[in-house]
This record gives structure tokens, C-alpha cells and sequence, in this order.
């Protein structure tokens, strides 16, 4: 009997541990790479969101608004007739300070009021400009102090709500 001997085949080469070493620290490094960039991504879209939230400025404060009761006023008139008018403020008031004063010194600010209004006539209120003029002119008025030696009213507006000339 013949004995025939079939050629071995030779075991698949095992790689190294080098090798595998050498891929799992590129696999990792790979990894690594990829989880810093997501979070630098990540922080970079956020920093802007989070620096102009704490840089915003506060809301500001709601403004006070203190209506005055509608006054009529007899006008000066060249033509002999007799023109009125009738006109509703609103004033725009800094703070709940300046609201107190002006309630408590009313019939004095109503007084100035009333006296600077008689004084005009119907041609000089008719443009806008005239009522743009009264509204400055009425602020002045009503921001002068009340008692001499104290602070004057804050007035940051006088805004009509009712104008009629006849």
C-alpha cells in the first residue's frame, strides 16, 4: 500500500499583536476625533444662543399712564364768534411717584391747565403741528413742581384722547 501524503495546507497567518494593537488605537482615535468634533459642533451652535440670552436687556418697565378728566375751554376768537374746545389727556408717567404727586396736587395741574388753554386760539390748534406745539407746551406745564424747593412731576408724554375745536 501506497501511501500517498496530500500537501498540508497551512494555517491562515494569525496577525500579530502589533497589528491588533495598532487597529484598536486607529479605531479609537477615529472615535475620539468624532466625539470632539460633534461637540465642539454642538457647543459652537449653542455659545451664541446662551451669550445672547444673558446679554439681553431687561424688558423695559411698563409705562403708567394716568388719564385726566375731559375739560372744556372757552378760545380766544378775532372773528367775534365764540369757539370751544374740548380736549381729553392721558399723561405718560415714569413712575408710580410722579402718578401720587399729580393726584394729590390735581386742581392745581387741572388750574394751569385750563389757563394755558384759554389763552390759544382755533387757527393756532387746527394744524398738527399747533397740537404737536400744545401737547410740549402742556408737558412743561404739567412737569413744574407743585410746592416751590421740590422735584418736578415727571411727565414722559402728554397724549390727547379727545381734541374738538368748534
Amino acid at each position: 500500500m501506497a501511501t500517498t501524503t496530500a500537501p498540508q495546507q497551512a494555517a491562515p497567518a494569525s496577525p500579530g499583536p502589533m497589528k491588533r494593537i495598532i487597529l484598536i488605537a486607529l479605531i479609537a482615535l477615529i472615535a475620539a476625533g468624532a466625539a470632539g468634533a460633534g461637540v465642539w459642533f454642538y457647543m459652537s451652535k449653542r455659545a451664541p444662543v446662551a451669550a445672547s440670552a444673558q446679554a439681553a436687556p431687561a424688558l423695559p418697565a411698563v409705562p403708567l399712564f394716568f388719564p385726566l378728566e375731559s375739560m372744556t375751554v372757552n378760545l380766544q376768537a378775532d372773528d367775534g364768534q365764540q369757539h370751544f374746545l374740548r380736549i381729553g389727556l392721558t399723561l405718560k408717567l415714569g413712575d408710580a411717584v410722579a402718578q401720587q404727586v399729580l393726584a394729590d396736587h390735581m386742581p392745581e395741574v387741572r388750574s394751569r391747565i385750563l389757563l394755558a388753554l384759554s389763552n390759544k386760539h382755533p387757527e393756532e390748534l387746527a394744524p398738527l403741528e399747533g397740537k404737536r406745539a400744545l401737547a410740549e407746551e402742556l408737558k412743561t406745564l404739567i412737569s413744574e413742581p407743585a410746592d416751590k424747593g421740590s422735584a418736578p412731576i415727571r411727565v414722559q408724554d402728554v397724549l390727547f384722547t379727545e381734541f374738538v375745536v368748534q
